[in-house]
């Protein structure tokens, strides 16, 4: 993701905004809607200047009241279509701007949702709001209202040009000869504003990733007095986002002075001429005061397309950025042919010689020829210090990533055949950061299973140990929670997890210390609601407490990637080694 587009394809970047076609084509009748209105309206302006060469050439003096009524009376009435033609030509244009990046935000956001885990570790979630926000309005504001200038001018340009060489044909042709000399300011500035376009909508994303991140850890940022620094982190982003914005405002501005300048330049010196020739008598005073109004149509429609032509340029980056999102593809998907799991899903797994590193530490392997059976049932516990690949394996068996040798199997099926969905819809995760949603209470449990019932998700409440204080809340199980659960401590963020586990009802459950934030006398509830839960279903559990594990069928001891022991509490203690140093050190005092 550059900090600008590259320098040497214009026509590519311009050619970005292609991409909103397949937006704007469901809506072929707002588009010729506006077409039409677009026509009846520069028709009706193009009317007025006839209207008053008419009145110059003829005069008032000797015309009856009648005439005068007559004339006025026409002019209202060109008025009246103009002004029905523009409104009606802005509510279609702008209805069709509204429908098109709906589309646009609701596809975009589909896409950066399906994206792997991998994506999403080496992006910023402010960088891609900021292309969901900042960047789909800009291209909504070339949508809603830019291309509808620049069609309204383009085609007031044309229609006073060819009536400017119908009024008259040698003022016409002075004209077209600085036509060269207003377009080249455009070529010369027009790269440098999309370059510098591109640039301003990066600094935006900038200093939009700092505010989410710092948001995001207010606590932390208030534990350690952090409010005046990370608002200096952001005001600098701020400021280099404005200094940014602050050269491509100046290069537009300078684009639109000097394309105005050049035209009505050439066009008083053409007025200048035809001034001469009504004085010398070769030109009447009627035709000048029509060719004049033309003339000034046409320059207020070649600033007009000047102006709008910056908004292009940053729509083209805007859309360049967003394409570069749905560019991107993710590393783990469904197989092209995907197989279903035997039902009912019995839960054996086995991972056979598996090795992996994760692609930001290639030279350090997370798995080393880790081989592991577990029965459909049993309940294996995961033991060993930090980074010994315990959570490795929970993101290798929700297919997180792909190993790079060996193979995960469940129930005799390679996870690479089956689609994401029949995997994971058969996994439970109580992981050990619990994630609350600004929802209520019902519906962060329902995040486990959409379609659960109200009486099923109090059940599962009441098996969590959590109904008691989400009825103590103040409108109980429609309570909101507040962003990222600020409403809860974290022993009751992890009581939802575990009620939307429940309620899941997978046949496979992953535990990553699903009580390391709870109090005793909640973890023993827990516990008990645990049990209740593994009984029938293959359990995998993480835990650094080894009391929480006594209990496991199994627990496996991993060092470095490897297991180093399996086997039961007793047995391993009595085996010695590393399970026997950590034992001591949790319960020796």
């Amino acid at each position: 993701m550059s900090d600008s587009a590259p320098s040497g394809k214009p026509a590519r970047r311009i050619g970005a905004l292609r991409q909103l076609w397949p937006f704007l084509r469901p809506h072929k009748a707002l588009a010729i809607g506006w077409l039409v209105f677009l026509a009846l309206s520069s028709g009706s302006t193009l009317v007025l200047p006839m209207a008053v060469r008419h009145m110059i050439d003829a005069g008032f003096g000797n015309a009856s009241g009648e005439t005068i009524n007559r004339t006025f009376l026409g002019l209202f009435g060109v008025a009246l279509v103009l002004a029905f033609a523009t409104a009606a030509r802005y509510f279609c244009i702008t209805l069709l701007g509204e429908r098109a990046l709906a589309a646009l935000r609701t596809k975009l956001y589909a896409h950066v949702i399906r994206l792997d885990v991998g994506f999403f570790e080496r992006s910023r979630v402010g960088e891609l709001t900021s292309r969901l926000g900042t960047d789909t309005e800009v291209v909504q504001a070339l949508i809603g209202s830019g291309i509808s200038v620049a069609l309204r001018s383009a085609v007031m340009l044309l229609g006073a040009s060819a009536m400017m060489v119908w009024t008259s044909p040698r003022l016409a042709g002075l004209t077209a000869l600085v036509i060269p000399a207003v377009m080249l300011p455009i070529l010369v500035f027009g790269r440098r504003v999309q370059k510098l376009s591109r640039a301003s909508q990066d600094r935006l994303a900038d200093a939009a990733a700092i505010a989410n991140e710092t948001l995001n850890a207010a606590p932390a940022v208030k534990a350690y007095a952090r409010e005046g620094i990370e608002s200096g982190r952001y005001g600098n982003a701020i400021v280099r986002a404005l200094e940014s914005a602050r050269r491509r405002i100046g290069m537009r501005a300078l684009l639109t002075a000097a394309v105005i300048v050049l035209f009505f330049g050439a066009i008083t010196l053409v007025l200048w001429a035809g001034a001469r020739d009504v004085v010398a008598g070769t030109l009447e005073a009627g035709v000048l005061g029509q060719f004049v109004l033309y003339a000034v149509f046409a320059a207020g429609s070649v600033a007009g397309l000047s102006e709008v032509w910056g908004d292009v340029l940053r729509a083209a980056g805007a859309m360049e950025r967003i394409g570069e999102l749905f560019g991107e593809r993710a590393q783990i998907a469904d197989p092209p042919q995907p197989l279903a799991l035997p039902r009912p899903v019995r839960g054996a797994l086995r991972f056979e010689h598996v090795g992996f590193h994760y692609p930001t530490r290639p030279d350090a392997p997370a798995l080393h020829d880790f081989t592991l059976d577990i029965r459909p049932g049993e309940t294996v516990a995961l033991v060993g210090p930090s980074g010994a690949g315990k959570s490795t394996v929970f993101a290798l068996l929700l297919r997180f990533y792909d190993p790079q040798t060996g193979s995960i199997r469940v129930d005799g099926m390679d996870l690479r055949a089956l689609a994401l969905p029949e995997l994971r819809g058969a996994i439970a995760l109580v992981p050990q950061e619990t994630v609350i949603f600004a929802g209520s209470a019902a519906d962060n449990i329902r995040f486990g299973r959409q379609d659960a019932s109200e009486r099923e998700v109090q059940e599962a409440a009441h098996a969590a140990e959590a109904h008691e204080f989400i009825s103590a809340l103040t409108d109980g199980y429609a309570a909101e929670l507040g962003e990222r659960g600020v409403r809860l401590s974290g022993g009751q963020r992890q009581r939802i997890a575990i009620a939307r586990a429940i309620l899941r009802d997978a046949p496979l459950l992953l535990l990553d210390e699903a009580t390391s934030a709870l109090d005793a006398q909640s973890e023993a509830a827990i516990q008990q609601a645990l049990e209740r839960l593994e009984k029938g279903r293959t359990t995998l559990v993480i835990a650094h407490r080894l009391a929480t594990v006594q209990r496991a069928d199994r627990i496996v001891v991993m060092d470095g990637g490897r297991i180093v022991a399996q086997g039961t509490h007793e047995s391993l203690l009595a085996e010695g080694g590393l399970y026997a140093e950590l034992a001591k050190l949790q319960f020796v005092a």
